[in-house]
């Protein structure tokens, strides 16, 4: 039997007062003021929020597991410094793990980085040990951009991000690229700012060459991998222009993308031009596009519908929802061994 394995969820239902008390840290910091203690919060009232929402929707839908990360558009990493940053990533990260240890057979964490765009990336480095070694979480979420919607910071490829590199292979976790709220008013954050970044994040490897100095490392580009499948063949082309080695060695055997893509010409596409070892599936729910889409009468973010209508083999559905999912996050393989699965 196939576990269905979504590789990407974020906790968007969170208790009102973790959100309550982000925004008095922002008007604290604006103010110059110390924000008051983080709430108390129930267990009880994490599981209202678990149980109403995203458990209802994986057993509605079919799927078994989330791996599971704070909400994107709120890490806010342009917001306040870096002081501001680390108590937010701290907060939303022991927030997940509380989680996932509720329920341990369902949920995996993924931590956000308490990433600051004048700051180094030591903070982020020691978070990622804190929630790796002492919460038991399996992967990270990187902001390639943590100014927020105006693209200054140094590429992917750039040797500013070596150190949080190391520790990545190191620690042997994988890195989703995913930014976070825009700033930039031009951009919208998730029709624009995500799809963007998506797509320059893959540009940027194929510039670089970050896989030869870090041949284990593992990036998942989200949201079906931008718009790169759609131009699958402008980035062959732009690869051979540059000189560069062909996709598939040069940066296909470190990046994956997911099915967060919502409606099934879509998924089609990126089954025909994606090979299968490198999609992985997801479905950002419940995320940013949560409407019924009026031409199916179905949630756009039941991603697994997509697949399971996907015209390949049981194999590569099983790689799609399951195998690719434990070979890119090898500590969540060896959590389910645990549990003879």
């Amino acid at each position: 039997m196939t576990l269905i394995i979504d590789c990407h969820g974020h906790y968007t239902t969170a208790p009102p007062q973790h959100d309550a008390w982000r925004d008095a840290q922002k008007a604290a910091f604006k103010a110059g003021d110390t924000p008051p203690p983080y709430p108390a919060i129930s267990d009880d009232e994490i599981r209202e929020t678990i149980e109403a929402n995203q458990l209802r929707l994986l057993k509605e839908r079919g799927a078994d597991m989330t791996i599971f990360s704070p909400r994107a558009s709120t890490m806010g990493h342009h917001v306040g410094d870096e002081a501001v940053s680390k108590a937010w990533a701290r907060a939303s990260n022991d927030l997940i793990a509380r989680v996932c240890d509720l329920y341990p057979e369902t949920f995996a964490g993924v931590c956000m980085l308490p990433q600051s765009p004048k700051a180094d990336l030591q903070g982020s480095i020691d978070e990622l040990e804190r929630c790796v070694t002492e919460l038991g979480f399996i992967g990270c979420n990187l902001n390639p951009d943590p100014g927020g919607g105006h693209f200054a910071f140094p590429a992917l490829t750039d040797r500013y991000w070596y150190p949080f590199y190391e520790k990545m292979v190191a620690l042997d976790v994988p890195a989703m690229i995913h930014v976070s709220g825009s700033c930039n008013p031009a951009l919208h954050a998730t029709g624009a700012f995500y799809i963007a970044a998506d797509t320059i994040a893959f540009m940027q490897l194929i510039q670089g060459d970050l896989f030869r100095d870090f041949p284990t490392l593992r990036f998942i580009i989200p949201h079906g991998g931008g718009a790169v499948p759609y131009h699958w063949g402008r980035y062959r082309g732009l690869a051979d222009m540059l000189k560069q080695p062909s996709l598939d060695t040069h940066v296909m055997n470190n990046v994956y993308f997911d099915t967060c893509v919502y409606h099934q010409p879509g998924i089609d596409l990126l089954a025909e031009v994606i090979d299968t070892k490198n999609i992985l599936f997801g479905s950002e729910m419940v995320g940013a596009v949560r409407g019924i889409d009026p031409q199916t009468g179905q949630y756009f973010d039941d991603t697994k519908r997509y697949v399971d209508a996907l015209p390949v083999s049981a194999a590569q559905k099983h790689a799609i929802f399951e195998g690719n999912a434990r070979r890119v996050f090898p500590r969540l393989d060896a959590k389910l061994k645990e549990r003879g699965l």
